[in-house]
């Protein structure tokens, strides 16, 4: 055998290998757009929105997604102008490929109280970074279930879709800041506004960004929850409760991000981010009723942890005493940047995404937190560029969405070429021969 032949060998054998704790069962495509579609009331609406600049086709980019009973839940930020709805959701057994959003609560509720007309993005090289600083709108909603843009959604275990509004439209355009960042929480089974909770504004800094909203409640106590807002932007969690009605600002070290994981190389664009704590996932039941809280910074491959018992004790967490009781969980390793990341009670697995990767992956957390524990559950550099969001619902199923959120930001997308996908899996199958499967 020549020398080549020798290394070929040596070479597949080392692939096979490093490969053989890769979950055998792969995500399916459940959705895919090349370009979002609406439920438009009328043809002449659809046709006179465009015609306005409040339907620009190409700004309309999903972010979040979540799932509740037959409804799959799709969020679309207004980081530009012409985004038709940003809060949505599609029924789960559409046999349409790419079906079209139907805005949640109403097509009222995702209209804009101010004209919001298409400016020249002059973010070219730094998106949300580089962006102008808001004006704001000051504006007084006359609905409140009102939402202006939202990035990511919850449904929790009592059938109430938790909203965190932004406020703020055209982001990369001529940022106006229509209302204060805002909680909402709609009931589901009436589709009507429970509460709509004003994040107060000494508890936001400059550079706040609120794009995520993760929720601790169990379905006994249900007025009883908390919902946990981490801010990527300034680097501090917001803490929520429901039956107080009132939030509070939490800071922390771990909360930033680290200055060595912020180059990123997502679908051919590389860009350079500092978002700090962003990833969130609720842990399960201690002996002692207590919740771990897994956290991490987008910028970052490290993880952390808190009891949430130290969250929800406001005068303990914001009074200088509570530095010790967050912990080093671990280190995903070279290139574990990741958008989102959901605890799955059934199987005790952490899934999570990994937007430099292209890639799922997932962790037990009764293992230790290493690169060689983390289980690669799927990474497809056509299907899963940028990772956006994902959810686990009841019936055990993974959903993620991904949308290229890179690409639409720095450059441009292509409209003949599928640029959103959601996909699915079953959380034991998909950790099937990895180091999450015990």
């Amino acid at each position: 055998m020549n020398p080549l032949g020798k290394v070929s060998l040596g070479l597949m054998v080392c692939l096979i290998g490093g490969f053989s704790r890769i979950a055998s069962a792969k995500l399916e495509e459940k959705f895919s757009w090349k370009q979002l579609a609406f439920d438009w009331p009328t043809p002449e609406a659809e046709a006179e929105a465009k015609s306005n600049g409040h339907y620009i086709v190409e700004n309309n980019l999903p972010l979040g997604v979540e799932r509740w009973q037959n409804r799959i839940f799709v969020t679309v930020p207004r980081w530009k102008a012409g985004v038709a709805a940003t809060l949505n959701y599609i029924d789960i057994n559409s046999t349409e490929k790419s079906p079209k959003l139907h805005p949640y609560p109403s097509w009222e509720a995702n209209k804009l109280p101010i004209d919001v007309q298409p400016q020249d993005q002059k973010t070219p090289s730094g998106g949300r970074l580089d962006a102008d600083k808001a004006q704001d709108a000051g504006i007084q909603l006359k609905d409140n279930s009102t939402v202006i843009s939202t990035f990511r959604i919850q449904v929790d275990v009592c059938d109430r879709l938790w909203v965190l509004d932004t406020g703020l439209a055209d982001i990369l355009g001529s940022p106006k800041q229509i209302t204060p960042n805002s909680i909402l929480v709609f009931d589901l089974k009436t589709d009507t506004l429970l509460r709509r909770f004003t994040i107060p504004a000494d508890q936001t800094k400059e550079d706040s960004f609120f794009a995520n909203i993760v929720v601790d409640a169990d379905r006994s106590e249900c007025q009883d929850a908390f919902a946990y807002i981490p801010d990527l932007g300034a680097y501090g969690v917001i803490v929520y409760s429901l039956r107080s009605d009132k939030s509070y600002r939490v800071k922390h070290n771990f909360f930033h991000f680290d200055p060595l994981q912020g180059d990123f190389n997502v679908g051919g664009v590389n860009f350079q981010w500092t978002d700090g704590v962003f990833g969130l996932a609720v842990g399960p039941m201690n002996p002692d009723h207590s919740k771990d809280i897994y956290f991490h910074a987008l910028a970052s491959t490290k993880e952390f942890k808190v009891s949430n018992r130290v969250l929800q004790n406001e005068s303990h967490v914001t009074g200088g005493d509570s530095y010790y009781d967050f912990k080093y969980v671990g280190d995903r390793g070279m290139n574990g940047q990741s958008t989102a990341e959901v605890f799955d009670p059934e199987t005790g697995v952490i899934f999570y995404t990994q937007v430099n990767k292209d890639a799922i992956a997932c962790w037990n957390i009764k293992r230790p937190y290493t690169p060689d524990t983390q289980g690669l559950i799927d990474s497809d550099s056509h299907t899963l560029v940028f990772p956006n969001d994902m959810k686990i619902d009841n019936e055990g199923t993974i959903w993620v969405l991904s949308d290229k959120m890179p690409t639409y930001l720095y450059k441009e997308l292509d409209p003949s070429a599928v640029n959103y996908r959601i996909l699915m899996g079953q959380n034991r199958d998909l950790i099937k021969g990895t180091p999450c499967e015990m």
